[in-house]
């Protein structure tokens, strides 16, 4: 049995001209046979499409259809609802480029975007290939400062990719021309290359900010001290002032994400983490005294 014609093109029944139309096209383009040589269910796809495109596009046969007097393959409705001659279970869809789709016209288009072919003539029309979607892991560093890291593609070529600086998690980078070929020498596609970031043990990003987290022990903090801080560009000294706390910000300008796209170099802020470490009799013994001295401090107030 003939499969019903807006199911077949995946439409409402109150579809509009202009929907029937892209629809058809969209399916003719995807499943057309010279695409999908030995592929039978997207023949048989084809063909659907098509029977259901040259009953849609004719007003009066899809008024007819709509009202219940012909069934899906454009035969008469018996009034008693038995099928005439060829709307049985055995009937089935055929293609005529003269019926298909409302004309040749429609058709040749369809062929041209497939396959490049002028519309009138026989000579060859060069088409762009099909752009093509690829992803990249990149390190955290390498995204913050920008890198050439290379992609394998799935037929065997290498691209070296240029990672700009302060690319993010997640977007696209387009590589013009290295995608999928052409036809009839008509221009490649482009590589869409999905970009994703790894992330780091100790760095986090904020916008163009780079934020650390540095332990310092009870000491460095009490009486100050110049500490290696980790950053994207290497080891750095910092100064930790006298009587920081856990939590002390420390602001390093220019240390983080590299300038890029008109932007300045963002910073890296480095926040301090107290760690007490070994604590001894005599540890112990200060801080009895300091807290018999100040009985009244409360960090938590």
């Amino acid at each position: 049995m003939a499969r019903d014609p807006y199911e077949a093109l995946g439409l409402a029944r109150g579809a509009s001209e202009a929907e029937i139309r892209s629809a058809y096209r969209k399916l003719a383009k995807r499943d057309h046979p010279d695409r999908n040589p030995g592929d039978a269910a997207a023949e048989e796809r084809f063909k659907e499409a098509s029977a259901a495109h040259s009953l849609l596009s004719d007003p009066e046969k899809r008024a007819r259809f709509d009202r219940g007097e012909i069934d899906a393959g454009g035969q008469e409705q018996s009034p008693f609802g038995f099928g005439t001659r060829g709307s049985g279970s055995n009937a089935r869809y055929s293609y005529d480029s003269r019926s298909a789709g409302g004309g040749a016209e429609d058709f040749s288009d369809i062929f041209s975007e497939l396959f490049g072919r002028a519309r009138a003539g026989g000579e060859p029309r060069r088409a762009r290939g099909q752009d093509q979607n690829f992803r990249l892991a990149v390190d955290f560093v390498d995204a913050v400062r920008g890198a050439t890291q290379r992609l394998t593609l799935p037929d065997g070529r290498n691209l070296e990719v240029k990672v700009p600086p302060g690319i993010e998690d997640g977007q696209t980078m387009r590589l013009k021309g290295q995608g999928g070929a052409g036809l009839n020498g008509g221009p490649a596609g482009d590589a869409l290359i999905e970009i994703q970031v790894r992330p780091h043990p100790q760095f986090r990003r904020d916008g163009d900010d780079i934020l650390v987290e540095v332990p310092v022990t009870l000491a460095e903090a009490v009486l100050g001290a110049k500490i290696p801080v980790p950053t994207v560009t290497g080891a750095v000294t910092v100064t930790v002032p006298k009587h920081a706390d856990s939590g002390t910000r420390l602001r390093l300008r220019g240390k983080g994400v590299a300038a890029h796209g008109g932007r300045p170099a963002g910073d890296a802020y480095v926040t301090l983490r107290l760690v007490s470490g070994p604590v001894d009799a005599e540890l112990e013994a200060a801080l009895t005294a300091w807290r018999g001295r100040h009985p009244d401090f409360d960090p938590r107030a």
